[in-house]
């Protein structure tokens, strides 16, 4: 997800996705003690994308 197009999205959006990343995050992370994960690469994308949004968030002001 590039910066860009978070920028463009308001703050109850912003919201709402880092609720389905940090959803997701958990998921992928009870996922991996239990299986084998197809692309272990997804946690580092999940957790800069978290940081993203939390960076524009507070750039914003909430």
């Amino acid at each position: 997800m590039k910066a860009s197009d978070l920028h463009a999205m308001s703050v109850d959006e912003l919201k709402s996705k880092l609720g389905e990343l940090t959803e997701e995050r958990y998921r992928l992370r009870f996922r991996s003690a239990t299986e084998a994960i197809e692309n272990p690469m997804r946690f580092r994308h999940l957790r800069r994308d978290i940081a993203r949004i939390h960076t524009i968030l507070r750039a914003k002001g909430q």
